[in-house]
């Protein structure tokens, strides 16, 4: 048979292209189609409306088609502000961008919700705190990170750890320079009954550390030094000396401890106050002439000996003292405790 007689050649060039260009539908695209046939033709209540987008979107996701489902999604809440289910949809739009590495435009999502959404529970679950559970851990700025941490403390009191949340509060604070502010988060942490026993992942010292800047800020700070070498000096004058008035006067006059090595120095018995002249008097105090080899920037240990016939040897601890609170005292050096005994 002729084809040319049949068919002019415009036409039979149609059909060969028409033929090799048009794939039959897949049947994930035919299912797609006739769940949105249904979601535009027929007279849904808004669970049923749920049912459809839900499928349509899970759909997606199987094949992980995550430009298909924030596109099907931010797309129907344009459309449709007086949804009930938005702050689901733009939830499932969150995860989806998520789900390929951008943080940032998930972030916005999730925020967005919190900011523009009432508060929805799918399976017990409230999409609030699913918001705010992913922006604690992909944020990446202190005043935003602030912000979500007062509203999980805030409005989800009894789902998180308030100790812990108080504690990195007051961590995001600092460094967003609220020092006010961290003030204020550490003395409620250390509030807390538990505050001293739990284990906060990253923060080993988390305890300590807060101890320390309360007590440090209501001190009266007129111990410090304002480098390491002046303050080396005169501890090494004192001791020559004898001037066992003149070592008190340098004791840090908050947080000092002595103690040994394997102590903590927040242990009862670790921060007694002592007078230097019950140890001095009538002992032959000496002296390394330079400072420990394990010493660094921000600490140094100084070797001294003779103190009494039971544990001879006392390592001085000193401590650049961290504290942008004031900038007179920032950075100044303190004499912070003491080590009893060889180093282990």
């Amino acid at each position: 048979m002729n084809l040319r007689k049949l068919f002019p050649m415009a036409t039979l060039a149609l059909l060969i292209l028409s033929g090799s260009c048009k794939n039959a539908p897949t049947p994930l695209e035919t299912t797609q189609a006739e769940l949105k046939e249904i979601l535009l033709t027929q007279q849904l209540d808004p669970k049923q409306r749920y049912t459809i987008i839900n499928q349509m979107a899970n759909n997606l996701l199987a094949i992980k088609d995550y430009q298909g489902v924030t596109l099907l999604l931010t797309d129907w809440v344009e459309q449709n502000p007086d949804d009930m289910y938005n702050s689901y949809w733009l939830l499932m739009t969150a995860y989806a961008y998520l789900s390929t590495g951008a943080e940032p435009i998930a972030e916005y999502y999730f925020d967005r919700i919190l900011q523009k959404y009432p508060d929805l529970l799918i399976k017990d679950n409230s999409i609030h705190f699913m918001c705010l559970q992913n922006l604690i851990q992909i944020s990446k700025t202190p005043s935003h990170r602030i912000k979500y941490f007062n509203e999980l403390i805030n409005k989800f009191p009894q789902k998180v750890n308030t100790t812990e949340l108080y504690l990195r509060l007051a961590l995001e604070y600092q460094k967003d320079n609220q020092w006010n502010q961290a003030l204020k988060a550490c003395e409620v942490y250390l509030e807390q009954p538990d505050a001293s026993t739990i284990q906060i992942p990253g923060e080993p010292d988390a305890y300590k550390n807060a101890r320390h800047l309360i007590d440090f800020n209501k001190s009266s700070k007129d111990w410090t030094f304002e480098s390491l070498p002046a303050l080396e000096a005169a501890i090494k004058k004192a001791i020559r000396n004898y001037d066992w008035r003149a070592l008190d006067r340098y004791k840090a006059k908050a947080n000092f401890f002595s103690m040994s090595w394997k102590q903590d120095e927040l242990d009862a018995n670790a921060q007694e106050v002592f007078s230097m002249h019950d140890w001095m008097q009538g002992n032959r105090i000496r002296y390394s002439e330079t400072l420990d080899e394990t010493s660094n920037p921000n600490e140094a240990y100084l070797r001294t000996w003779g103190w009494n016939n039971y544990v001879s040897v006392w390592y001085l601890y000193f401590r650049k003292i961290d504290f942008p609170l004031d900038p007179e005292i920032n950075g100044n050096w303190e004499w912070a405790g003491i080590y009893i005994g060889n180093k282990i």
